[in-house]
């Protein structure tokens, strides 16, 4: 089980030598306890943000800690870096220097690797748009796709449903597009409306859309300019009546 010390929201003092305010904190038995007093004085703060130097200063360090903060708006403690050692991260320093180009042409080829993956499953949905919604214009679905898929966005499209392409997960994409760009949502929202408020005025009008791209644009329902209605046949005049002239006319 890993050691966790605790950078602390507001200042903590040590129950047992009294200092304090406390940059970082040890529990035990359920009161704060400083570094020293706990026998981890001697480790240095290495902040998270580089994995390979991280793992390499913690496989080299006979003791080490995790060090983590609360995140209030989530309501979870966060890593935030490691204690350890000081010679392991000196090691760890000098093994990463060492094969830094190596790990720098790795994370380039990894790098355009996930930016073709992405490409090809922005272009999947952008075809799995257009099979639920065949009236969604072309580009309008491409850009829904790029949009929904970004890396990183968090958004339906990175999620496992919006990869498995599952219908419910592209519809809520779809939906979330037709809301910002095709109705007032935005401005109600600026104007205070709260968003769930905002949602319900416009749900009616977002399904109209979704309705009408639901339908193919070839199934009109009837012909352009003012002609008849598709699937109707005109009446052939009647050949007897051909050059006579009508009741009452000359």
């Amino acid at each position: 089980m890993d050691l966790v010390v605790i950078q602390p929201l507001k200042g903590r003092h040590c129950a047992e030598c009294r200092r304090g305010p406390l940059p970082m904190h040890l529990l035990e038995s359920g009161v704060p306890v400083c570094l020293d007093c706990a026998d981890l004085g001697h480790l240095v703060y290495l902040p998270r943000g580089d994995a390979a130097l991280t793992r390499r200063a913690r496989e080299a360090s006979a003791l080490w800690a995790v060090v983590v903060r609360r995140n209030r708006r989530r309501g979870r403690y966060e890593r935030q870096g490691l204690l350890v050692e000081e010679r392991a991260l000196a090691r760890a320093e000098s093994a990463c220097l060492a094969d830094a180009e190596v790990r720098r042409r790795r994370r380039e080829r990894e790098a355009a690797r996930r930016a073709a993956a992405d490409v090809r499953f922005a272009a999947e949905l952008a075809a799995r748009i257009r099979q639920l919604f065949p009236g969604c214009p072309e580009e309008r679905a491409a850009g829904i796709a790029a949009h929904t898929t970004a890396r990183g966005s968090g958004r339906v499209g990175r999620t496992a449903a919006g990869r498995s392409l599952e219908e419910g997960a592209v519809t809520a994409a779809v939906r979330a597009s037709v809301r910002h760009l095709d109705t007032a949502y935005d401005a109600l929202l600026m104007t205070g409306v709260p968003r769930k408020e905002a949602r319900a005025r416009l749900a009616g009008e977002i399904d109209a859309v979704l309705a009408s791209w639901k339908r193919h644009p070839d199934e009109a329902g009837t012909a352009q300019d003012g002609g008849e209605p598709l699937g109707t046949v005109s009446q052939e005049p009647d050949p007897g009546t051909l050059g006579r002239a009508a009741p009452g006319r000359p």
